[in-house]
């Protein structure tokens, strides 16, 4: 970077330290001034921002454009609290979007996008051009999205209300409880799962229709007979069954989709632990740098990669790449073999 001392190792390493390690800048600070190195917060701060713009911008835009690609692909948000935004007064709370892509597809990836509000119209304008199935949970503006959209629910969200339903029930009249019975339900369609694991997708499909689908059926009749207060953590689960049975069917259509939405839960973990250290963003801008970041970071580790070795090899290869060269060279799957995890 023009004017600055930030080495490749130097930014890549408070990069690693803040968004694998989930230590903030404050603290990196106060552990470098141990070090008796002076560096301030917004020092770093500036270094990973404009390294982020610089050199992982062009390699998330083109994550983006292969990730609309797919045929499958699963979603998510959480929350995250931006202290200085273009809107006043303050929003309370702004948005951390997750997509990424299903387990049938060859190359991994995973990007967050940053903000300002839930609106669905965000999902509507990232994925722009996507075509195919998208797994979501129960957030009712995925339902809204357009045609091009096939959203498939979880089954995830729909057994973990039952399973809490159950625990306001004493142990001794679980078992045979309207809510021990809905849940076994479900786990007799988890189980299924768990067999056809390592099989084709033309048999997973197979043996969906053949065992699954009866279970599903009786499942969604019998709860169809049940009378159960709507206020209820029961009444709650029931509801959640009831308006997303559409949405719950749909990965008995297709060997590829899954049973659940776990996949996305799993990939924005990362930045909810985050969150937990650093609380908040300062700005709408390093809201938006933290996505790329996060997103080049988990996209490297979900591609068996060191995520400082993969970001030190960005920062020293692309500022140096060649005129017949492209961003695509610095993709992971196309990373040397010194940024791969020794396994």
């Amino acid at each position: 970077m023009k004017g600055s001392f930030a080495s490749p190792e130097a930014v890549a390493h408070i990069m690693t330290q803040k968004f694998v390690m989930y230590s903030p800048l404050y603290r990196q600070e106060q552990d470098l001034k141990r070090q008796g190195v002076e560096l301030t917060r917004q020092t770093m701060s500036n270094w990973i921002l404009k390294a982020s713009q610089l050199w992982l911008e062009p390699i998330y835009e083109k994550l983006r454009e292969l990730l609309i690609k797919e045929e499958v692909i699963h979603a998510d948000e959480t929350t995250l609290q931006v202290l200085k935004t273009k809107e006043k007064p303050t929003p309370k709370k702004a948005y951390m979007w997750l997509y990424r892509t299903s387990g049938c597809s060859e190359k991994n990836i995973v990007l967050y996008d940053y903000k300002p509000n839930r609106k669905i119209e965000n999902a509507e304008n990232f994925l722009e051009g996507f075509n195919g199935y998208i797994h979501a949970d129960g957030y009712q503006g995925y339902h809204k999205l357009g045609d091009n959209f096939t959203v498939v629910g979880c089954w995830a969200h729909c057994r973990r209300k039952f399973a809490e339903a159950l625990e306001m029930i004493s142990k001794d009249e679980r078992a045979n409880s309207t809510a021990g019975i809905a849940l076994d339900y479900c786990n007799q369609l988890y189980a299924i799962e768990k067999e056809i694991a390592d099989k084709s997708y033309e048999e997973i499909l197979k043996v969906r229709q053949e065992k699954s689908k009866p279970i599903l059926d009786a499942f969604l009749c019998w709860a169809e007979k049940q009378s159960i207060a709507f206020k209820s953590k029961l009444g709650g689960a029931f509801t959640y069954l009831k308006n997303n049975e559409k949405y719950l069917r749909r990965y008995l259509e297709d060997g590829r989709l899954e049973i659940d939405n776990n996949r996305a839960e799993r990939s924005i973990k990362p930045f909810v632990m985050g969150r937990k250290n650093f609380l908040f963003a300062n700005t709408e801008s390093g809201a938006t740098g933290s996505a790329v970041m996060y997103s080049i970071i988990e996209t490297a580790k979900e591609n068996n990669l060191n995520p400082f070795r993969y970001l030190t090899y960005i920062f020293k290869k692309f500022p140096n790449i060649k005129e017949n060269e492209t961003a695509d060279i610095l993709l992971p799957w196309n990373a040397p073999e010194e940024c791969k995890v020794k396994i």
